[in-house]
């Protein structure tokens, strides 16, 4: 009766993993500034959403996803609903590449993260500078997007060998 216990406990756990994942990591909001590490830094939550989203659309829902953007943009303190609208502008192109795509590619879905991150930042950029007059360091969006995009095969890796641990669970 425990072992059953067990099993059933862990295999919830592994299936809501994702979510766990991406709360944690908009609320914690790291930054390498603290490691002495300058001109590092990469969107974990844009690789998290982009990769569940495409492979295993039903581990985030939208709902969470669109509250993550709002404790984000509280954490962060830019105006409430921006990480909203791109994180979800993040899934409606996951969701396309999803619907299109008849067989999964690595290299088009790690060059379609690039356009996507390219898409959000622009959008981002131009409703922070444009409509709320906040300061942009342009620099820091491309060398987030480019590392972001240096770092996608790792945590492909990483979020592969889980969702085979997810699925083998639930099997």
């Amino acid at each position: 009766m425990a072992s059953l216990n067990k099993s059933s406990f862990l295999r919830a756990f592994a299936s809501y993993l994702p979510l766990i994942m991406l709360f944690i990591s908009v609320f914690n909001e790291f930054d390498f500034n603290y490691l002495k590490i300058e001109n590092f830094a990469f969107n974990f939550v844009y690789i998290l959403i982009f990769y569940w989203t495409l492979r295993n659309p039903d581990s985030l829902g939208y709902l969470s996803i669109f509250f993550a953007g709002i404790i984000n943009d509280v954490v962060v303190g830019i105006p409430i609903g921006i990480s909203s609208l791109c994180y979800l502008i993040l899934c409606a192109v996951t969701a396309y590449i999803r619907n299109i795509t008849l067989s999964p590619n690595f290299v088009k879905d790690w060059f379609s993260l690039l356009f996507t991150m390219v898409l959000i930042n622009s959008i981002q950029v131009i409703i922070l500078d444009l409509v709320f007059l906040i300061e942009i360091k342009y620099m820091s969006y491309v060398v987030n997007s480019g590392f972001t995009f240096l770092l996608y095969p790792v945590f492909f890796v990483i979020f592969n060998t889980l969702n085979q641990i997810i699925f083998q669970k639930k099997k």
